[in-house]
């Protein structure tokens, strides 16, 4: 019986052929922790009488949650961080960086193949890059830490096959939203995605990161695709290091297999307050909102930046909203600034704020006000998530959250894709 990629990679890292539901003893490649999730693991560490790192060129931190700290007690756990950074010898991503899902596939250290865990959710991001990457608990991330190891029980794989190609001004963004309104939010639950299909492979690298990002929203430990000439490309631009793409054998066994034609898909847009509760953009056009967002670790992207500005561009937001940028890193801030990209959207009335998660959690950057509707470029609108629990967040692509922006209503972005 052939094996699917998490099978793969599980086996070659446990050094054992494992298959799904046995559990393994794996060796990780990579650790990476979060300043919501960092400090608890810090405590952790020396609870379990850590002295030093597995390796400290396998550990990142990263400051983007709260970044620049907003109160006094966030800024009591940063120094922790910084201090244990500092005394182990590991990578500090300080305020400004950038968001850690953007961070750690830039640094050229997560490729095809690799095992990593990150005590964020949303770490199954780099499954874009071929890789089996998935969030843990602080605890966990702790023994993993002293260890280098991780136990997993292997995931079972459900296979996504989207056939056909999306239709001008449909995106990344409207395809995992799809995707998401059929499975459900516990569709996948402890199981590994894997994306395959016309519709993947069309998808820029950009876009594939916005699809595996929200593996996690149906419940999947990962969201995984094969690696090909864009992932190898995309790499080379970011490290020296050589990878080995991973591929599921023609024979795998998969949980199910999902097919879907996405040729006629419309825009797609999640209504409170749960992430699968989506629905095409027909049904909800006119919905009055307040204020809008583009960036977070799912569409903070150069490309996501560029969508939105290619439709404010020459033009001016509706006077009762307001539209927060948050580039996911330094790097895509300075090339959006460089290209002219980030000032057609200052001049169209966006502030931009510091790079890393902005408003997303709801800790600074832009907290709704009760009964405010707020359009996003996020992964999650449940109820508070924004800091405001009286506030409605509805989920969707740049372009229609570029498109609602300038009417002030929820708008089909497609009459003003170029």
């Amino acid at each position: 019986m052939g094996k699917t990629i998490i099978e793969k990679i599980l086996s070659a890292h446990s050094g054992q052929e494992c298959t799904a539901g046995d559990i393994v003893v794996a060796q990780v490649d990579f650790v990476m922790g979060q300043d919501g999730t960092s400090p608890l693991a810090i405590r952790a560490f020396e609870n379990m009488d850590g002295k030093e790192l597995f390796n400290p060129d396998k550990v990142a931190l990263v400051i983007d949650h709260s970044s620049p700290s907003p109160l006094e007690g966030v800024s009591a756990l940063h120094k922790l961080m910084r201090e244990f950074a500092k005394s182990k010898g590991c990578r500090m991503y300080d305020i400004g960086e950038g968001v850690c899902h953007q961070l750690i596939p830039e640094s050229g250290k997560v490729g095809p193949g690799s095992l990593v865990i990150g005590a964020d959710s949303h770490t199954c991001t780099y499954g874009a890059l071929n890789a089996f990457s998935t969030g843990v608990g602080s605890t966990d991330l702790a023994g993993g830490l002293i260890s280098g190891k991780m136990w997993f029980k292997v995931p079972e794989t459900v296979k996504f096959v989207c056939n056909g190609t999306l239709p001008k001004g449909i995106y990344a963004k409207d395809l995992i939203l799809y995707l998401m309104g059929q499975v459900t939010a516990d569709g996948c639950t402890y199981m590994a995605a894997e994306y395959t299909g016309e519709a993947i492979t069309d998808l820029s690298m950009e876009g594939r990161f916005t699809v595996s990002n929200m593996a996690i929203e149906m419940g999947a430990k990962a969201g995984l695709m094969e690696a090909d000439h864009k992932t190898f490309e995309w790499l080379k631009q970011h490290t020296d290091r050589q990878f080995q793409a991973v591929a599921s054998d023609p024979d795998a066994r998969y949980q199910r297999v999902l097919e879907f034609d996405v040729s006629q898909l419309e825009p797609q847009v999640a209504k409170p307050h749960r992430v699968d509760n989506v629905s095409p953009i027909s049904e909800v056009l006119g919905t009055p909102v307040q204020q809008a967002v583009i960036g977070t670790c799912t569409n903070g992207r150069l490309e996501d930046l560029r969508i939105a500005a290619s439709i404010l561009e020459g033009k001016k937001i509706h006077s009762d909203v307001r539209l927060i940028v948050a580039p996911a890193s330094r790097k895509i801030y300075l090339d959006a600034m460089n290209e002219g990209t980030l000032q057609k959207l200052v001049e169209a009335g966006a502030a931009v704020v510091t790079p890393g998660c902005g408003p997303c959690v709801g800790t600074h950057n832009g907290v709704p006000s009760d009964g405010e509707k707020v359009i996003s470029t996020a992964n999650r609108n449940f109820k508070g998530r924004m800091g405001n629990s009286n506030a409605e967040i509805y989920l969707a692509s740049p372009a229609t959250v570029a498109a609602s922006a300038l009417t002030g209503v929820i708008t089909d972005p497609r009459q003003f894709v170029k």
